[in-house]
Parts: C-alpha cells; sequence; structure tokens
C-alpha cells in the first residue's frame, strides 16, 4: 500500500489521539484507552514539567489528573516492566514481559544475587515478613556488584532490581521516586502470575508492542526502538527481529506500507490500516508533547515526514543546547510548529514559561485557529499543573499578550 505524505502525518497524529488533542473521555476510561492502542507508556521520574507518563497522557486525554494513573496502579490494573525503558504496561499483559524484564539483563542479575547471597536473602525475607519496604530500610551493604559507571553498587539496591527481574518482587508503590516492594504473589493476580508464554512469543509480542506504541515504524527502528528485544538477525542460538518481524508479517499482525518522501518501508498495525486509507480532517487542536513520547521516537520520520528536526536537550550541557532542558514540541493540527519550555513551581502554584520556538515559516497569528487552539492547550496545561497562572519570561512578552491562560 501507498500512501501520500499528506494522508501519514494526519494518520500519525490521528491514531495518537491528537486530532483533537485531549479528545479521549476523561477519567479512568480514558487512560485505560490510551493503554489498549499503545501497549505500554515510557516512565521517567523527572517532574520539572510533569512526568513524562502524565504529560502523555494529558495531550490525550481529557482533564487528565495524575491520580487517575496513580488510582490504576493501586489497583494493578497497570504495572512497571521493563519495554524499551521502564514503563507501565496492563497488568493483563505482564505474562508477555517476563523475558528480560530488567534494565541489564538476566545474567547481570543473575549475577547479582549469586554475589550478594546473603544480603540477598536477608532483603528477602524482610519484605515476606513485613510486607512493602524500600532499600532505605535496609542498611547499605557492599559486595562485588558495580553500577553503570564501575563503582561498588549498594548490594541491597542490586539484589532488589535482580529479584524484579526474575518476578519474584514487584513494585507496590512509589513515594516521590523511592519505590517500595512486595512479592508478587501480594502484587498480581494469579491467573496473571501462573500463565507461562513461550520465549518465542513473548519476543513477538515486546516487537509488537513498539509498533503499536509508535504506528508507523520501519524495520530497523529508530535509537534505542528496538533495544532489548533481539539482535536484527537471527543466530542458531537465539532469534533475530528480522524474522520475528516476517512473522507478524505473515501472522496479518502489521502491515507495511509505502510513505511518499519517506525511504524504506513502513509497517502499520493491522486494525489501523482503514484508518490510514482515510485519515480524519485534523481540527485546530494544540498539544505539547512529552519528551519520551512514542510520538517523537523515529526523529529520521519526524525530519522527512514533518520537516521537523528533533533532539531533546536534556542529557546536553547547558552550552550544547540550542532551545533547553525540558522541552516539549508543539503539535497544531497535523504539523509540530514550534517548542515550549514550561516549568511546574508547585509551591507557587504558577507555570513558569522559559522559552517558546516557532518553527522557520510558522507565523501563530496567520494560522487560522491557532490563537484560540494555543490558549486552550495552556489553559488546559495549567490545570494539569494545578496551577493559578502563567509567568511568562520576560523576552516572551508579545507571546504574553498573545495567549492568555486561564485554568
Amino acid at each position: 500500500m501507498k500512501v501520500t505524505a499528506e494522508a501519514a502525518r494526519r494518520f500519525f497524529v490521528a491514531r495518537h489521539f491528537l486530532a483533537p488533542a485531549r479528545s479521549l473521555a476523561g477519567g479512568l476510561d480514558g487512560v485505560l484507552e490510551v493503554f489498549r492502542r499503545f501497549g505500554s507508556i515510557q516512565f521517567d521520574p523527572v517532574a520539572v514539567a510533569g512526568r513524562n507518563h502524565d504529560l502523555v497522557l494529558h495531550a490525550r486525554v481529557a482533564g487528565y489528573e495524575p491520580a487517575w494513573c496513580e488510582v490504576l496502579y493501586e489497583r494493578r490494573e497497570i504495572f512497571e516492566a521493563t519495554n524499551k525503558a521502564l514503563s507501565f504496561v496492563p497488568t493483563s499483559e505482564l505474562p508477555w514481559f517476563r523475558h528480560v524484564w530488567g534494565r541489564k539483563g538476566p545474567r547481570f542479575h543473575a549475577a547479582a544475587l549469586a554475589e550478594n547471597a546473603a544480603v540477598a536473602e536477608r532483603v528477602l525475607e524482610r519484605i515476606r515478613l513485613e510486607g512493602p519496604l524500600s532499600s532505605l530500610d535496609f542498611e547499605r551493604a557492599t559486595g562485588p556488584t558495580k553500577d553503570w559507571f564501575g563503582m561498588p553498587e549498594n548490594a541491597v539496591r542490586a539484589v532488589l532490581e535482580a529479584y524484579t527481574v526474575q518476578g519474584v518482587i514487584g513494585l507496590a508503590r512509589r513515594d516521590g521516586n523511592l519505590r517500595y516492594y512486595d512479592v508478587v504473589e501480594r502484587l498480581l493476580p494469579p491467573e496473571v502470575l501462573s500463565r507461562e508464554v513461550p520465549e518465542r512469543e513473548q519476543l513477538q509480542h515486546k516487537l509488537l508492542s513498539r509498533y503499536r506504541a509508535h504506528g508507523l515504524l520501519g524495520a530497523g527502528g529508530a535509537g534505542g526502538t528496538f533495544d532489548r528485544i533481539a539482535p536484527p538477525r537471527s543466530t542458531p542460538e537465539r532469534v533475530g527481529r528480522n524474522e520475528l518481524l516476517e512473522e507478524l508479517v505473515h501472522l496479518g499482525s502489521l502491515q507495511p506500507v509505502e510513505v511518499e518522501g519517506v525511504r524504506g518501508k513502513r509497517y502499520v498495525v493491522d486494525d489501523e490500516l482503514s484508518m490510514l486509507q482515510a485519515p480524519p480532517d485534523p481540527p485546530p487542536s494544540v498539544a505539547f508533547i512529552a519528551p519520551f513520547d512514542s510520538l517523537v521516537w523515529d526523529t529520521g520520520l519526524l525530519a522527512s515526514l514533518f520537516d521537523f528536526d528533533y533532539v531533546w536537550e536534556g542529557f546536553f550541557p547547558p552550552a550544547r543546547r540550542r532551545w533547553g532542558y525540558y522541552v516539549l514540541p508543539i503539535v497544531f493540527r497535523d504539523r509540530f510548529v514550534g517548542r515550549i519550555e514550561p516549568r511546574i513551581e508547585r509551591n507557587e502554584g504558577v507555570v513558569q514559561i522559559l522559552g517558546l520556538w516557532w518553527e522557520g515559516g510558522f507565523a501563530p497569528q496567520r494560522a487560522d485557529g491557532f490563537v484560540d487552539a494555543m490558549r486552550d492547550a495552556l489553559g488546559a496545561y495549567l490545570s494539569f499543573a494545578d496551577a493559578d497562572r502563567l509567568v511568562w519570561a520576560p523576552h516572551l512578552a508579545r507571546e504574553r499578550r498573545l495567549f492568555p491562560a486561564q485554568p
């Protein structure tokens, strides 16, 4: 199937629930609808402008409140697992996420338990007896396990993570960024724990989950899109993701398409093919996109299809940043039109707008419907941030006058 660039852009924003933004009914049902389509949402604890998963949901669910996701977590309808990165996934899908359940891989975590056996035994016994505990509930212990930088790692943290990889314990709750762990028998339904899925089927599911989350990926993915699934080519020891992709196409789960101006085949989830064939006309609506939103995973596609150069600069030193630290792309209709850098000041009840950059050739006042849509988006963001007003940086006086907003 061949599609025009315009059809692909319209499809892409529509299947991401952004035509219009915040279009899903509010409440838990709206949140679950996003999980049903995407399969998972990346978690990141940095909350300068809102945590990543909250921003993802805010862009799509009307009146989204972070407490809604917390409720689903407390009910065990969603759970944490590694899928590209630490992510929330529907609890019903956990049997398909047990393979390589962890950031560093099963070999690392098996060694962490073996090398810190006494600590591991003590930690697990206390959790079984006392219920949810955090690393701070134990005295720091040293051992041979090293962190990412080759420095000695707190053995308690190492064994807590290792036990989560093995599915022995799971995250019971968070207090800020502090994690509390409990044994999985007290966290998950028995039918989820008892279900065993063959490893190959798990790998298929994980690969499909990345296509579900993005909606228009190519065979090679982008950046770390396919991390922790499989290498590209099969070997006698393990299946490769190219073979897994062929199987998903053969099963009818994915459909290959060619997009005007985009190199290589793209793959669309089968039940979204009709939307690609007749994408809706996007109304005048504005969304602020989270840094790790699956919409922006494939920066090459953003460049070729949207003419948008996207690099998240949070990892860059300040001197190398063209824009800012926690900057959110702005989507209007079916285009990326700019970037905004908000900062939530919770103690003061305000949102600071530190920067606002428009794409070349985009004039806010000349774009039909944009000014009103931007005001709506800023008002919705104020409500999301539980703030009363916007505070604009001095150099944004024109934007302050153009976009007054109230929650």
